[in-house]
Protein backbone atom coordinates (compact mmCIF):
# COMPACT_ATOMS: atom_id res chain seq x y z
CA UNK A 1 0.00 0.00 0.00
CA UNK A 2 1.36 3.55 -0.82
CA UNK A 3 0.78 6.58 0.55
CA UNK A 4 1.88 10.47 -0.56
CA UNK A 5 2.80 12.26 2.36
CA UNK A 6 1.83 16.13 0.91
CA UNK A 7 3.85 18.21 3.78
CA UNK A 8 7.09 17.64 5.52
CA UNK A 9 10.18 19.59 6.23
CA UNK A 10 12.69 17.11 6.34
CA UNK A 11 15.23 19.47 5.10
CA UNK A 12 15.33 20.84 8.96
CA UNK A 13 18.45 20.90 10.94
CA UNK A 14 16.41 17.90 13.04
CA UNK A 15 17.15 15.61 10.31
CA UNK A 16 20.70 16.72 9.46
CA UNK A 17 21.94 13.66 10.99
CA UNK A 18 19.81 11.03 9.64
CA UNK A 19 17.65 12.42 6.78
CA UNK A 20 18.53 9.71 4.34
CA UNK A 21 17.63 6.60 7.32
CA UNK A 22 14.36 8.75 7.55
CA UNK A 23 13.38 8.74 3.63
CA UNK A 24 14.43 4.93 3.60
CA UNK A 25 11.96 4.42 6.57
CA UNK A 26 9.41 5.96 5.16
CA UNK A 27 9.71 4.32 1.83
CA UNK A 28 9.87 1.24 3.99
CA UNK A 29 6.51 2.47 5.09
CA UNK A 30 4.84 2.68 2.17
CA UNK A 31 5.63 6.45 1.71
CA UNK A 32 6.14 6.72 -1.90
CA UNK A 33 5.98 10.63 -2.79
CA UNK A 34 7.48 13.18 0.03
CA UNK A 35 6.42 17.02 -0.75
CA UNK A 36 8.70 19.39 0.98
CA UNK A 37 7.45 23.11 1.46
CA UNK A 38 9.80 26.04 1.29
CA UNK A 39 10.25 28.36 4.60
CA UNK A 40 12.64 30.67 3.78
CA UNK A 41 15.95 31.57 1.65
CA UNK A 42 18.09 29.62 3.89
CA UNK A 43 16.26 26.42 2.81
CA UNK A 44 15.95 26.13 -0.39
CA UNK A 45 19.89 24.56 -1.02
CA UNK A 46 19.18 22.12 1.48
CA UNK A 47 15.69 21.12 -0.06
CA UNK A 48 17.02 21.37 -3.25
CA UNK A 49 19.42 18.57 -2.10
CA UNK A 50 17.13 16.38 -1.04
CA UNK A 51 14.96 16.57 -3.76
CA UNK A 52 18.38 15.93 -6.00
CA UNK A 53 19.13 13.05 -3.67
CA UNK A 54 16.16 11.55 -4.32
CA UNK A 55 14.61 12.05 -7.12
CA UNK A 56 10.78 10.87 -7.70
CA UNK A 57 10.25 10.78 -3.85
CA UNK A 58 11.21 14.45 -2.67
CA UNK A 59 9.41 17.26 -4.25
CA UNK A 60 10.42 20.90 -3.75
CA UNK A 61 8.19 24.04 -3.26
CA UNK A 62 8.77 27.66 -2.79
CA UNK A 63 7.74 30.14 -0.61
CA UNK A 64 7.99 32.15 2.61
CA UNK A 65 5.99 30.81 5.59
CA UNK A 66 4.30 33.34 7.10
CA UNK A 67 6.38 33.47 10.54
CA UNK A 68 9.46 34.36 8.61
CA UNK A 69 7.57 37.60 7.38
CA UNK A 70 8.91 40.64 8.68
CA UNK A 71 9.09 44.59 7.51
CA UNK A 72 12.09 43.28 5.09
CA UNK A 73 9.42 40.95 3.34
CA UNK A 74 9.53 42.47 0.49
CA UNK A 75 13.51 41.81 -0.49
CA UNK A 76 12.81 38.47 0.60
CA UNK A 77 10.17 37.77 -1.68
CA UNK A 78 12.62 39.61 -4.87
CA UNK A 79 15.35 37.21 -4.00
CA UNK A 80 13.25 34.22 -3.57
CA UNK A 81 12.02 35.06 -6.91
CA UNK A 82 14.71 34.44 -8.68
CA UNK A 83 14.45 30.98 -8.23
CA UNK A 84 11.62 30.82 -10.21
CA UNK A 85 13.94 30.72 -13.01
CA UNK A 86 16.49 28.25 -11.92
CA UNK A 87 14.43 25.52 -10.81
CA UNK A 88 10.81 23.85 -11.35
CA UNK A 89 9.29 23.58 -8.56
CA UNK A 90 6.17 21.59 -7.71
CA UNK A 91 3.95 24.17 -5.66
CA UNK A 92 3.74 27.76 -4.11
CA UNK A 93 4.62 27.74 -0.23
CA UNK A 94 4.30 27.35 2.65
CA UNK A 95 2.67 30.75 2.78
CA UNK A 96 -0.16 32.01 4.59
CA UNK A 97 -1.26 34.22 7.76
CA UNK A 98 0.16 32.66 11.24
CA UNK A 99 -1.26 34.74 14.32
CA UNK A 100 -0.74 32.20 16.81
CA UNK A 101 3.24 33.01 17.53
CA UNK A 102 3.21 36.97 16.56
CA UNK A 103 0.60 39.78 15.07
CA UNK A 104 3.42 42.45 14.95
CA UNK A 105 3.24 41.87 10.75
CA UNK A 106 0.03 40.62 10.32
CA UNK A 107 -0.38 43.61 7.55
CA UNK A 108 2.87 42.09 6.13
CA UNK A 109 1.92 38.74 5.99
CA UNK A 110 -1.19 39.56 3.98
CA UNK A 111 0.54 41.02 1.70
CA UNK A 112 3.05 38.33 1.16
CA UNK A 113 0.30 35.66 0.45
CA UNK A 114 -1.33 37.90 -2.17
CA UNK A 115 2.58 37.59 -4.03
CA UNK A 116 2.24 33.87 -3.62
CA UNK A 117 -1.26 33.95 -4.91
CA UNK A 118 -0.11 35.82 -8.11
CA UNK A 119 2.79 32.93 -8.46
CA UNK A 120 0.26 30.23 -7.79
CA UNK A 121 -1.54 31.52 -10.77
CA UNK A 122 1.07 32.71 -12.91
CA UNK A 123 3.01 29.42 -12.80
CA UNK A 124 -0.58 27.32 -12.27
CA UNK A 125 1.18 25.71 -9.24
CA UNK A 126 -0.76 24.86 -5.86
CA UNK A 127 -0.97 27.06 -3.12
CA UNK A 128 0.04 25.83 0.21
CA UNK A 129 -1.59 27.64 2.87
CA UNK A 130 -0.88 27.98 6.63
CA UNK A 131 -3.49 29.00 8.46
CA UNK A 132 -2.85 28.39 12.64
CA UNK A 133 -5.18 30.81 14.87
CA UNK A 134 -6.43 32.38 11.36
CA UNK A 135 -8.31 30.42 9.52
CA UNK A 136 -11.23 33.18 8.93
CA UNK A 137 -8.69 35.99 7.53
CA UNK A 138 -7.03 33.37 5.07
CA UNK A 139 -10.59 32.64 4.23
CA UNK A 140 -11.77 36.16 3.83
CA UNK A 141 -8.40 37.18 2.12
CA UNK A 142 -8.25 34.32 -0.17
CA UNK A 143 -11.85 34.29 -1.59
CA UNK A 144 -12.12 37.07 -3.72
CA UNK A 145 -9.23 35.63 -5.49
CA UNK A 146 -9.79 32.24 -6.18
CA UNK A 147 -10.49 31.20 -9.65
CA UNK A 148 -10.29 28.59 -11.94
CA UNK A 149 -6.17 29.06 -11.64
CA UNK A 150 -5.93 28.92 -7.86
CA UNK A 151 -6.20 25.76 -5.83
CA UNK A 152 -4.17 23.79 -3.46
CA UNK A 153 -3.92 22.40 0.20
CA UNK A 154 -5.46 24.26 3.59
CA UNK A 155 -1.95 22.96 5.17
CA UNK A 156 -3.09 21.77 9.13
CA UNK A 157 -6.82 22.31 8.77
CA UNK A 158 -8.40 22.67 12.14
CA UNK A 159 -11.38 24.49 11.21
CA UNK A 160 -15.35 23.79 11.47
CA UNK A 161 -17.34 21.62 9.03
CA UNK A 162 -18.97 25.35 7.75
CA UNK A 163 -14.89 26.39 7.16
CA UNK A 164 -13.78 22.88 5.65
CA UNK A 165 -17.23 23.35 2.84
CA UNK A 166 -16.11 26.66 2.70
CA UNK A 167 -12.94 25.51 1.69
CA UNK A 168 -13.80 22.79 -0.99
CA UNK A 169 -16.31 25.46 -2.64
CA UNK A 170 -13.29 27.45 -3.03
CA UNK A 171 -11.50 24.31 -5.07
CA UNK A 172 -8.61 23.79 -2.22
CA UNK A 173 -8.16 20.52 0.01
CA UNK A 174 -8.11 19.78 3.57
CA UNK A 175 -4.69 18.54 4.55
CA UNK A 176 -5.05 16.14 7.39
CA UNK A 177 -2.16 15.21 10.23
CA UNK A 178 -0.82 13.95 13.30
CA UNK A 179 -3.36 16.19 15.29
CA UNK A 180 -6.51 14.19 14.33
CA UNK A 181 -5.20 11.16 16.72
CA UNK A 182 -5.06 13.37 19.67
CA UNK A 183 -7.79 12.89 22.01
CA UNK A 184 -8.94 16.53 22.05
CA UNK A 185 -9.13 17.26 18.41
CA UNK A 186 -12.53 18.45 17.02
CA UNK A 187 -10.98 17.35 13.46
CA UNK A 188 -12.04 13.81 13.34
CA UNK A 189 -15.88 14.94 13.64
CA UNK A 190 -15.76 17.36 10.46
CA UNK A 191 -14.01 14.24 8.15
CA UNK A 192 -16.89 12.19 9.41
CA UNK A 193 -18.95 14.69 8.48
CA UNK A 194 -17.54 15.17 5.04
CA UNK A 195 -15.94 11.83 3.92
CA UNK A 196 -11.94 11.18 1.64
CA UNK A 197 -13.16 13.07 -1.43
CA UNK A 198 -11.07 16.13 -0.46
CA UNK A 199 -8.38 15.17 1.89
CA UNK A 200 -5.03 14.88 1.78
CA UNK A 201 -2.05 13.29 3.95
CA UNK A 202 0.54 15.05 5.58
CA UNK A 203 2.68 15.31 8.74
CA UNK A 204 4.24 18.58 9.49
CA UNK A 205 6.99 16.45 9.97
CA UNK A 206 9.52 17.47 12.28
CA UNK A 207 6.20 19.38 14.05
CA UNK A 208 2.50 17.43 15.39
CA UNK A 209 4.21 13.76 15.71
CA UNK A 210 0.70 11.71 15.97
CA UNK A 211 0.19 9.08 18.43
CA UNK A 212 2.03 7.18 20.09
CA UNK A 213 5.10 9.33 18.99
CA UNK A 214 3.90 12.32 20.21
CA UNK A 215 6.25 14.71 21.55
CA UNK A 216 9.08 12.70 19.40
CA UNK A 217 10.00 14.12 16.33
CA UNK A 218 7.38 13.85 13.62
CA UNK A 219 8.61 11.79 10.12
CA UNK A 220 7.24 11.24 6.66
CA UNK A 221 7.13 7.40 8.22
CA UNK A 222 4.31 8.17 10.68
CA UNK A 223 1.65 8.56 7.63
CA UNK A 224 0.31 5.33 8.07
CA UNK A 225 -0.98 6.02 11.80
CA UNK A 226 -2.59 9.09 10.87
CA UNK A 227 -4.30 7.00 7.78
CA UNK A 228 -5.32 4.42 9.97
CA UNK A 229 -7.05 7.02 12.50
CA UNK A 230 -8.67 8.80 8.65
CA UNK A 231 -10.01 5.23 8.13
CA UNK A 232 -11.81 4.81 11.49
CA UNK A 233 -13.30 8.57 11.12
CA UNK A 234 -14.75 7.79 8.06
CA UNK A 235 -15.84 4.19 8.53
CA UNK A 236 -13.51 3.30 5.56
CA UNK A 237 -10.54 1.28 4.98
CA UNK A 238 -6.90 2.20 5.39
CA UNK A 239 -6.48 0.76 1.29
CA UNK A 240 -9.68 3.06 0.81
CA UNK A 241 -7.56 6.21 2.65
CA UNK A 242 -4.40 5.40 0.64
CA UNK A 243 -6.37 5.22 -2.89
CA UNK A 244 -8.48 8.18 -2.21
CA UNK A 245 -6.10 10.77 -0.75
CA UNK A 246 -3.48 10.03 -3.32
CA UNK A 247 -5.85 10.39 -6.03
CA UNK A 248 -6.39 13.51 -4.45
CA UNK A 249 -2.81 14.43 -4.34
CA UNK A 250 -1.95 13.52 -7.50
CA UNK A 251 -4.45 16.14 -8.78
CA UNK A 252 -3.28 18.45 -6.15
CA UNK A 253 0.28 18.53 -7.83
CA UNK A 254 -0.66 17.43 -11.13
CA UNK A 255 1.17 14.35 -11.53
CA UNK A 256 0.07 11.51 -13.46
CA UNK A 257 -1.41 7.94 -11.82
CA UNK A 258 1.76 6.24 -13.48
CA UNK A 259 3.96 8.38 -11.59
CA UNK A 260 2.84 7.01 -8.33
Amino acid sequence: MKFIETHAHIYSKKFSEDVEEVVQRANDSGIAKIFMPNIDLDSIDGMLALEQKFPNVCYSMLGLHPCDVDKDFEKTLSEMEKWWDKHTFHGVGETGIDLYWDKTHLEEQKASLKVHVDWAKEKQLPLILHCRESLDETLDLIGPLCDKNLSGIFHCFSGTVEQARQIIEMGFYLGIGGTLTYKNSEVGAVIKELGLEHLVLETDSPFLSPVPFRGKRNSPEYIPYIAEKMAEFTGTSVSEVSEITNRNALKVFKLLPDEL
